[in-house]
């Protein structure tokens, strides 16, 4: 999966994915490093954070990260300053949508559901 960013947000969005998130950077290939961006995991996800010149968020089309603890991940969220906007359009499916700090649209879903 990659994710678009503009140049020079790749700390914000570090601190978004790993900090907040729980994502790994892991190493990019060192013929890869100068185009700036990072790359992350978590579990067998792997997502490469790419700069795009011409970026514009995403903000229909999105990733959808499943994770255990939904409530305390909207509240961390939340406390860094990050909307939360629940969502039951699916009602068996606890789940809510948040923006990057560059604002492409993500959507965070309970585990188990």
């Amino acid at each position: 999966m990659q994710l678009a960013l503009p140049a020079g947000a790749e700390d914000q969005m570090r601190a978004f994915y790993c900090g907040l998130l729980g994502m790994v950077e892991i190493p990019k290939p060192s013929t890869l490093k100068g185009r700036g961006g990072f790359w992350a995991r978590v579990v067998a996800l792997e997502c490469h954070f790419g700069v795009d010149p011409d970026f514009r968020p995403a903000t229909k089309a999105h990733p959808a990260f499943i994770v255990s603890d939904l409530t305390a991940l909207a509240k961390r969220l939340e406390d860094a300053g990050y909307d939360v906007v629940w969502d039951t359009a699916l009602p068996d499916v606890p789940r809510f949508f948040t923006s990057d700090p560059v604002g492409n649209r993500i959507e965070l879903i309970a585990k188990d559901t």
